[in-house]
C-alpha cells in the first residue's frame, strides 16, 4: 500500500522534532457539534510521554452548549460529580502533519473514562466506532466519502462577527455552479486548502464552483468509514484556520441564507467484504444492477431516517435547508442519479454506492456515518425492502413522507425510538436527546433579525 503523503509514523515524528521541523503536536478529539477540543504539546515532551500515556482533559466538554458554557441536566458530567477527567488516548494511526499550521502535527483522540479506561459511550468517536465493530462481526468493511460544501466571504471572522454575521460580501458576484472563471477568483483559497489537505493526509480529488454566490465544494478520497469521519474534521479544520491566515471567513452553515443555496455535505457509503464490493450483484434494483444486501441496506437506511434524523441534521438551522427547487432534499425517496431525492443510487458493479443527499455541512460526521451503519445493517438483518424507486421530480411528489420539519419534531422522533435506544444504547440517547432540546431551547428564546425587522415598527 502507498504511503499517504503528510501521514507520520511515530518514528518519522522523532526524526521531525529532533531536526525542528516539528515543534507543536495538536492532540484533538470532537465533541457533539463536531468541533475539535485538545491540547497543544511542545513536540519533545508528546513523542516522550503523551504518545504512549495519552492526556486528560475536563469531562464537561462533552456536556457545553456552543458558547462552551457547561449545561445543568446530564447524567454524564454535572457539578454535582464534580466535572472529573477524561482520558484522551492518541490514536497514532491518525498521526500527521499540519501542514497550514507553522510547525504542527495533528492526532485524533480516543475518548476514554478515567478509572476503567472503556471508550467513553457518548463520545462521537466512539458512536461511530462501535457500529464499524458491528459491521466487522458481519465481516463487513465500510467505505465512505463526504462531499463538503462551504461558503466564502471576503470579511476576517472578526470582522464577520463585528458585523453580526450580516451584510458580508460574498466571494463570488454570481452563480458559479461548475463556472471554471469565477472559481479562478477563489483560487487564492481553494488552491491553498487543496495544498494543504494532502499535504496534511487527506488526499484530494477535486473542488468546484456551487450554485451560490461564493460556494464551492472541496472532495477528497474516499476511505474507510473512520478515517473519512477523521478526514472530514479535519478538513474543516484545516478550511477554518487557513481562511483566518488569509483575512476571509468560511461558513459551513446548512443554510447561511435564504435567498442563497444550503450547504450539504452528501454522504457516500457502500459495503466491502473479503476485499469484495458487497453491493455489487445481478439483481435488478430500480434500473442498475446489485445484491440482495444492497438493496435491504437501502431499505433499513431510508426506513430509520425519521428517527435518527438529528444524527443527519444537528441544528436549528438544519432544517431550514429543506425547500423544494432548492437543490436538497424534501422527502424520503430514492432514485437512480436523480439529484432531487433524499437517496440517490450512483456507480455500478464495484462503484455502486447510496448518496444521502440529506446531511446539511454543519452535520458531525462520526454521528451521521454511525446513523447510516447503524440503520443499513438493521436493513440486512431484517430484510427491509426499499419503497419502490421514483423518478421525476421528487419535490412535486406531496404523498411522499417528508423529512422532519423541524429539530424539535426530530429530536422528539429520537426520544421516543426504539430503535435508536437499542443500537446506540439508553445512555447515548439520553445524552443527545438533550443536546438537541438545549440547541432548540437556545433557539427558542432568541430574538432575531427576522422578528425585529418585521415587528419593531409595524407591530
Amino acid at each position: 500500500m502507498t504511503p499517504i503523503r503528510g501521514m507520520l509514523t511515530t518514528d518519522e515524528l522523532t526524526v521531525k522534532v529532533e531536526s525542528g521541523e516539528i515543534e507543536t503536536v495538536l492532540a484533538v478529539f470532537t465533541d457533539h457539534y463536531g468541533r475539535f477540543m485538545g491540547k497543544r504539546f511542545d513536540a519533545e515532551f508528546f513523542v516522550a510521554d503523551i504518545a504512549s500515556q495519552g492526556t486528560h482533559a475536563c469531562d464537561y466538554l462533552l456536556t457545553v452548549d456552543m458558547e462552551m458554557e457547561p449545561v445543568p441536566g446530564y447524567s454524564f458530567a454535572n457539578w454535582e460529580r464534580g466535572y472529573g477527567d477524561f482520558h484522551l488516548v492518541p490514536d497514532l494511526a491518525t498521526l500527521r502533519v499540519a501542514s497550514w499550521l507553522d510547525k504542527t502535527a495533528l492526532v485524533i483522540c480516543d475518548v476514554e473514562n478515567e478509572r476503567q479506561h472503556k471508550l467513553v459511550a457518548q463520545a462521537p468517536r466512539t458512536i461511530l466506532r462501535r457500529q464499524i465493530d458491528r459491521a466487522a462481526a458481519l465481516g463487513y468493511t465500510a467505505m465512505a466519502a463526504s462531499e463538503l460544501e462551504y461558503y466564502i466571504y471576503t470579511e476576517p471572522y472578526r470582522e464577520a462577527h463585528r458585523k453580526g454575521y450580516t451584510n458580508l460580501t460574498p466571494a463570488g458576484w454570481y452563480i458559479e455552479d461548475y463556472h471554471a472563471l469565477q472559481g479562478s477568483r477563489e483560487e487564492f483559497f481553494n488552491a491553498a486548502v487543496r495544498r494543504h489537505l494532502k499535504a496534511s493526509g487527506i488526499p484530494v480529488e477535486n473542488s468546484k464552483g456551487e450554485w451560490g454566490l461564493g460556494q464551492h465544494e472541496l472532495n477528497v478520497r474516499y476511505a474507510d468509514a473512520l478515517t473519512m469521519a477523521d478526514r472530514h474534521a479535519i478538513y474543516k479544520q484545516c478550511l477554518k484556520e487557513v481562511a483566518d491566515a488569509l483575512g476571509v471567513s468560511v461558513t459551513f452553515m446548512a443554510k447561511v441564507d435564504e435567498k442563497q443555496a444550503g450547504s450539504s455535505s452528501h454522504i457516500h457509503l457502500s459495503l466491502w467484504k473479503g476485499g469484495e464490493a458487497a453491493f455489487a450483484g445481478d439483481q435488478p434494483v430500480g434500473p442498475v444492477l446489485g445484491s440482495d444486501l444492497f438493496r435491504w441496506f437501502l431499505g433499513g437506511w431510508i426506513a430509520h431516517v425519521p428517527e435518527l434524523m438529528p444524527f443527519y441534521a444537528p441544528t436549528v438551522n438544519s432544517y431550514k435547508r429543506y425547500q423544494a427547487g432548492s437543490w436538497a432534499p424534501t422527502r424520503l425517496a430514492w432514485s437512480h442519479d436523480n439529484r432531487t431525492a433524499g437517496f440517490r443510487v450512483v456507480g455500478s458493479g464495484n462503484s455502486l454506492r447510496i448518496e444521502n443527499r440529506i446531511c446539511g455541512a454543519d452535520v458531525n460526521p462520526y454521528l451521521a456515518y454511525a446513523a447510516a451503519l447503524a440503520s443499513g445493517l438493521d436493513g440486512i438483518a431484517k430484510r427491509i425492502e426499499p419503497p419502490p424507486i421514483f423518478e421525476g421530480d421528487i419535490y412535486s411528489a406531496q404523498h411522499l413522507p417528508r423529512v422532519p420539519h423541524s429539530l424539535r419534531d426530530a429530536t422528539d422522533n429520537l426520544e421516543q425510538s426504539a430503535f435508536a435506544q437499542e443500537v446506540f444504547g439508553a445512555e447515548v440517547i439520553e445524552h443527545y436527546v438533550k443536546t438537541f432540546r438545549v440547541e432548540q431551547a437556545a433557539f427558542d428564546n432568541a430574538v432575531t433579525d427576522w422578528e425585529r425587522k418585521r415587528y419593531f415598527e409595524r407591530i
